[in-house]
């Protein structure tokens, strides 16, 4: 099974990030706006679409207000398995850290999930260093398709 982490590193608080990541729906407004472009909720689950047209649906596993740790599934036809969970960790006062993880088969999607990782890595990146309250006006994140 491949496992992706990512480390990044943002320019807010940690309790701002969090808020935006624990708002499940909302991750084409407020936690990668660009990467994401629409997202509707369902019966414990969310219909991501990205800007590359690819649509996703993710079931939510765990949401972990003490930890910071939101933990979701990827269900697919094309995709054996696709767990995930991201984590917020405070650097001092002002920053945090945004630990990503991913674990998925089978093993030779992991390149091209890693790419769109780290292109939604830049979005969060944008959208969370950029305003107080984590959102900003959505720009699309340029991506090949799939």
């Amino acid at each position: 099974m491949a496992s992706i982490h990512k480390n990044i590193p943002i320019n807010a608080p940690a309790h701002e990030v969090w808020d935006a990541v624990r708002d499940f729906g909302a991750v084409h407004t407020r936690l990668a706006p660009g990467f994401v472009i629409d997202t509707k909720l369902e019966e414990g689950s969310r219909v991501v679409t990205f800007a590359n047209g690819n649509v996703a649906r993710e079931l939510l596993v765990d949401c972990d207000e003490d930890r910071r740790r939101l933990v979701y599934a990827v269900v697919s036809e094309r995709v054996k398995q696709h767990s995930a969970s991201i984590q917020i960790v405070a650097d001092g006062e002002a920053r945090c850290r945004m630990i990503w993880i991913a674990d998925l088969l089978p093993n030779d999607i992991a390149p091209y999930v890693s790419s769109q990782m780290d292109l939604g890595c830049a979005a969060m990146q944008r959208a969370q260093s950029s305003s107080p309250n984590g959102s900003q006006g959505a720009e699309r994140v340029g991506q090949a398709p799939s």
